[in-house]
């Protein structure tokens, strides 16, 4: 998927006691659900029909004083509705050095019954997240593509496939 958008004057100010945290705390920090300026956006995979799990995969633009920094974050935190404490489901994040002067960032994102792997600007930053969902199963798991920022998201390409079973 393309996502475009036309302006980054809207881009939240980096705070600058981040700069020592690493990438997946500052998306825990700002997660898939907390608005922002120009994100949070991206798809919401293996979602269920009610959003009681899903696991989100976004992008955020960030402005730290005159340069931009891209924020791409898998957050497994919904990704079960199952009550399991020991379940692993941690956030995954990076910074995405990419360049915003054309005002587009793509996602590519492969997804199966337990794992999402994410490449964010061309393979510029690579996350794969195992994931445990009980709900979005098979035909009944989606896949939702989400904007919780002010700034207005277009999306410009989307291509999705099915993949046949393998031949014996």
């Amino acid at each position: 998927v393309t996502f475009s958008f036309s302006s980054l004057k809207n881009a939240e100010e980096f705070d600058p006691s981040w700069t020592d945290l690493y990438a997946k705390d500052v998306c825990a920090i700002r997660g898939s659900s907390v608005q922002g300026g120009l994100g949070p956006f991206g798809l919401l995979t293996l979602a269920s029909e009610n959003l009681e799990e899903y696991t989100p995969v976004f992008f955020r633009v960030f402005k730290a004083q005159d340069k931009y920094k891209v924020l791409m974050c898998s957050d497994a935190s919904r990704s079960s509705a199952r009550s399991n404490p020991k379940m692993y489901k941690p956030s995954f994040a990076g910074f995405v050095d990419v360049d915003l002067s054309d005002k587009k960032l793509s996602l590519r994102s492969l997804i199966d019954h337990s794992v999402v792997e994410s490449f964010g600007a061309g393979g510029k930053t690579c996350i794969t997240s195992r994931v445990y969902p009980a709900l979005s199963l098979f035909s009944e798991a989606r896949l939702l593509a989400f904007n919780n920022g002010i700034e207005t998201i277009t999306i410009e390409t989307l291509n999705a496939w099915s993949m046949d079973k393998p031949d014996r």
